[in-house]
């Protein structure tokens, strides 16, 4: 009999998430326990939601807030990153045209991926890399509970 998680194998799912999936009973379970924002997002934007509908809106909005969890991380006087999640919330709220949000989202992915990844590699280059992998793992968590937040029911 197959198990609810052989369908995310379909989607590409990474293998750690497949694997993490198998353990648990239902989609809903997963979805409520679950402590890696990013495969939550990853999960909902796979659904391919039409560019300007609310879900999409939704999607990017809670995208937004959890790219802005990098922003401590990105120096004082680079304002890029911020400028693009402010863009992106604009589009996520109707406020913008789709080409130019779509651009935007994809910056602030990126900036804010790139950000968090830099201020990972920078702590977990010290002698602190035990503490970096906990607070990699606390602001992955907190990005599951935006998540949630949001989007309360698994998108399977």
């Amino acid at each position: 009999m197959a198990h609810w998680s052989d369908a995310l194998r379909g989607l590409d799912a990474c293998e750690a998430g497949i694997e993490w999936a198998a353990t648990q009973p239902d989609a809903e379970t997963a979805w409520r326990t679950c402590t890696r924002g990013d495969w939550m997002l990853w999960l909902i934007g796979r659904r391919r939601y039409e560019r300007e509908t609310p879900e999409h809106r939704a999607l990017v909005a809670i995208a937004c807030e959890c790219a802005r969890l990098a922003l401590p991380h990105v120096p004082p006087d680079e304002m890029h990153p911020l400028r693009a999640i402010e863009a992106a919330e604009r589009y996520a709220r109707g406020e913008l045209l789709d080409a130019a949000a779509a651009a935007a989202y994809a910056y602030a992915y990126a900036a804010a991926a790139a950000a968090a990844t830099a201020a990972y590699a920078t702590t977990a280059y010290a002698a602190y890399a035990a503490a970096a992998d906990a607070a990699w793992a606390a602001t992955l968590a907190q990005c599951a509970d935006i998540v949630r937040r949001h989007w309360p029911t698994s998108p399977i």
